[in-house]
């Protein structure tokens, strides 16, 4: 999983950080994806977290690529 925020679009809820913090971090009023985000996402909890940051922002600033569709 790929993780950005496109910083044109985000107006600084700070959802991602709050939902999301062991990838998502709130600087200069946006939302940043951490140094090491990467290893971070490749825990199921922090994954899970993270899909859930990207649904909840109300700006749909949080992006995801390399998704697998959920099955069910």
């Amino acid at each position: 999983m790929k993780v950005s925020v496109d910083r044109s679009r985000c107006y600084g809820s700070a959802e991602c950080a709050y939902r999301a913090p062991a990838v998502f971090a709130f600087e200069d009023g946006y939302g940043v994806v951490r140094p090491g985000a990467a290893e971070a996402a490749g825990d199921p909890r922090v994954r899970e977290a993270v899909r859930e940051a990207a649904e909840k922002c109300p700006s749909q600033a949080v992006l995801l690529a390399g998704e697998q569709p959920v099955s069910g």
